[in-house]
């Protein structure tokens, strides 16, 4: 929890801004920020899928500090960056760290945490995650304006931090390698796919497709949108994060401890429709309480999705590979963030915000029907 805070406040001093940083270092143009940013998850969907069983085989621990590494990396990059080239070699290096860390992450959580509690600690890191989301955009805004190139420092400090953190105090978990000789499990073959016993897991990921989108979306395409009605823009979008994670930090807990004994399709078929709401209010709101509105709802909606559907991949995972589980449905999100911000910015140069959204709740509709059929088939199984 502490070193999720601590490296997601310098993230979210970054995040919101990038696209607008590089739209003003790249003079202007729309498609070209979002192709930089979209190298980021896309690399990482590819280490997310060929890697998916590295924690695995390895450990938790290596594959973590490995990848806070390279992103610490990633952030000094942007720092000596001047081309296009630049930025985009540092974004795939950042996307392989990120794709790299979470499953791990998260794997060594449901070792860790019984099947009962797993929706309230997840819901715990997501309360941590949003420390960084409550005052990460406003200290951002101001020092992004004072001095660019601090700000990615910062963050470099922070992910160097984290990896000791990880190095120091936790232990490792992975059942394969916790009691046992190591030698031979470094040699265990990777898990391969097989439709029959995968197509739950496939299933999930390709309906998450949505919600990963809008949150690219969020980080993308908003900002730019927002300029059509809003005059200081990036004020505006810089509060609602922080709104967003400060109603997080205050709610989170109590919500997942509500919701903890209902049934996971429920929560997660409501989610959806909260979203698909979310998207609309992206669109066409033009004044400024609409708009928080439609945060607040969106607050809603993801509280009550992230948590149940981590609880859903932890339940159906077998425990020797839970890291792959959680890699391959990581590549649902990393996709979604990887084609997300060029098919926003398309749509968004070709059309306007109105249509985007507009399209992006319909599917988000339309994935939600199906994925509470999937879940509750799952949870019935299991």
């Amino acid at each position: 929890m502490l070193g999720t805070a601590l490296s997601t406040i310098t993230g979210f001093m970054i995040r919101p801004f990038l696209v607008l940083y590089l739209f003003d270092r790249l003079e202007g143009s729309i498609m070209l920020p979002m192709l930089v940013v979209a190298l980021q998850p896309l690399f990482g969907m590819v280490v997310s899928w060929t890697g998916g069983g590295l924690s695995d085989r390895y450990g938790r621990k290596p594959l973590m500090f490995v990848a806070l590494m390279l992103q610490m990396v990633s952030m000094i990059g942007y720092v000596f960056s001047d081309e296009v080239w630049h930025y985009a070699l540092f974004s795939v290096i950042n996307g392989i760290g990120s794709a790299l860390f979470m499953p791990a992450a998260n794997a060594q959580i449901t070792d860790m945490v019984p099947e009962e509690k797993r929706a309230e600690v997840f819901a715990l890191m997501h309360t941590a995650f949003n420390v960084g989301a409550a005052v990460g955009p406003a200290i951002g805004l101001f020092m992004f304006k004072w001095n660019a190139s601090a700000v990615f420092l910062i963050s470099a400090g922070m992910f160097l931090f984290y990896a000791l953190l990880v190095t120091i105090k936790l232990k490792e978990t992975a059942p394969l390698l916790v009691g046992g000789d190591r030698s031979p499990q470094r040699t265990r073959p990777s898990v391969t796919f097989r439709w029959a016993v995968h197509k739950p897991l496939i299933l999930l990921t390709v309906l998450g497709l949505p919600i990963g989108m809008l949150y690219a979306q969020v980080e993308t395409t908003l900002p730019l949108h927002l300029q059509t009605s809003f005059e200081h823009y990036k004020t505006v979008f810089a509060a609602m994060l922080s709104f967003n994670g400060i109603a997080v930090i205050l709610l989170q807990i109590w919500i997942a401890r509500r919701t903890e004994s209902m049934a996971s399709h429920l929560v997660i078929g409501a989610s959806y429709s909260l979203l698909a709401i979310v998207a609309i209010g992206y669109g066409y709101s033009e004044v400024v309480w609409l708009l928080f509105l439609s945060e607040f709802i969106f607050t809603i909606g993801e509280m009550l999705y992230g948590p149940h559907y981590q609880k859903a991949i932890s339940i159906m995972a077998p425990p020797e590979e839970r890291g792959f589980y959680f890699s391959v449905n990581g590549a649902s999100v990393l996709l979604a963030k990887g084609i997300g911000p060029l098919l926003g910015g398309w749509v968004l140069t070709a059309t306007n915000g109105e249509t985007l959204f507009t399209v992006l709740a319909v599917a988000l509709l339309a994935a939600g029907a199906m994925q509470y059929r999937v879940v509750r088939r799952i949870m019935s199984r299991t």
